[in-house]
């Protein structure tokens, strides 16, 4: 492994926290929004939807994107952007201005996934690629792990708009650092073809069916990780909990989270992909109503061995997308599978916000849990997949 892999992908992950920690103090942010703002639980859910969904609509564009301007630049400007929104969420008056500047935020959050994971790729082209993707992967989850912790806490010593100002100025110093260092590198920049070369055509995918099994269940699997985590601080906070414990509820969360990215990985080389994803969303699934039904204390100690099972599986799944494309149409199909499950992570807050509010959350949140179960039979259509010789010419 020579230092400029190890330098691209020390960047990724750096890009990859800052992104997570963004995306993921919305949930320690949104209980005091409500409560600012006298938002409704469909409010809240729409919240998490717009900037989700705005990150998902900007996944393909920002595949194309990097096409014709390379990953340095759009990533660096989607960094700043990003940072840019929660510097300007700290002086927003109401719903509609925090909709506004979230949409805007979330479009440049949606460079990271299909970008970062391109350079990664790039980078162990010939190394050992799932490793790298796999620490790539677990910087995110340290991010949901600091970030929501240091916010939740400065948001109980400060204020939260002091405290979302303050992240949003780390955005900018990461997004200065990730062009720099790029440039410095020479990572990322356009690469012209030459005239007349072959190239294929499409979004890159070799086997289709295997992909659209992977993308079904990944697409249920984040229908149910984001709404769980949208309405979790509720859950706790009725079960007594103050705004700093939400964050360091979270997490502890997400902390089993980060361990599940490596746990996963290796149960999943051992067991294989079929019966990891199996076991990892029946543990979901259990130890959501595990979470529903507990007192206080339990609730908290069930949160990181969940962590496990909930962010384990999409790790496991991340994994096997580079087995089904190729690599010369990585940005695209990276593109296209992200916004699917994140398109689809967007959409099932506010859909279960509203079921909330008619409901009750811990009611709406039991339907998650069921949901979870309906990826264990969509396993059959993508066993065929992961089971098969691998081809020449696979990503």
């Amino acid at each position: 492994m020579t230092p400029r892999p190890r330098a691209v992908l020390t960047l990724a992950s750096v890009a990859h926290f800052v992104h997570d920690g963004f995306s993921d103090i919305l949930y320690v942010l949104l209980p005091l929004w409500a409560r600012e703002f006298g938002l409704t639980f469909a409010q809240v859910g729409l919240i998490r939807t717009v900037y989700t969904g705005a990150m998902a609509l900007f996944q393909i564009p920002a595949g194309f994107l990097a096409e014709r301007w390379g990953e340095r630049g759009v990533l660096a400007a989607g960094t700043a952007v990003t940072a840019l929104g929660f510097i300007a969420v700290g002086w927003t008056g109401g719903f509609v201005s925090l909709l506004i500047v979230l949409l805007v935020a979330g479009l440049g959050s949606g460079v990271q996934h299909p970008l970062s994971s391109t350079l990664v790729s790039k980078a162990y082209e010939t190394g050992a690629r799932r490793a790298a993707l796999g620490t790539y992967n677990f910087a995110g989850d340290l991010g949901k792990v600091a970030v929501p912790a240091a916010v939740g806490l400065a948001a109980g010593l400060v204020s939260w708009r002091a405290a979302s100002v303050g992240y949003g100025v780390v955005g900018l110093l990461a997004a200065a650092a990730i062009v720099a260092m790029l440039a410095r590198l020479h990572i990322g920049a356009v690469v012209v073809e030459p005239q007349g070369a072959p190239g294929r055509t499409g979004w890159g995918i070799r086997d289709p069916r295997g992909f659209q099994a992977l993308s079904a269940i990944g697409i249920i699997d984040a229908a149910t990780r984001t709404p769980f985590l949208t309405f979790l601080p509720f859950v706790l906070i009725g079960k007594g909990v103050t705004t700093t414990q939400v964050g360091w509820a979270l997490a502890l969360l997400f902390a089993g989270g980060a361990v599940g990215k490596f746990v996963c990985g290796l149960v999943a080389e051992r067991l294989g992909v079929i019966r990891t994803v199996v076991l990892t969303e029946a543990a979901t699934a259990l130890g959501i109503m595990a979470v529903l039904v507990s007192p206080l204390q339990i609730a908290l100690a069930v949160l990181p061995p969940l962590g496990v099972a909930l962010n384990g599986t999409s790790s496991v799944l991340y994994g096997t997308v580079a087995d089904l494309v190729w690599s010369d149409r990585r940005s695209r199909s990276y593109g296209l599978y992200y916004t699917l499950t994140i398109g689809s992570s967007a959409l099932s807050p506010s859909l279960y916000g509203a079921l909330g509010d008619l409901v009750g959350v811990p009611a709406a949140l039991t339907v998650v849990s069921l949901m979870v179960l309906v990826t264990i039979p969509l396993c059959a259509l993508l066993r065929p997949a992961v089971t098969a010789p691998a081809r020449v010419g696979a990503a």
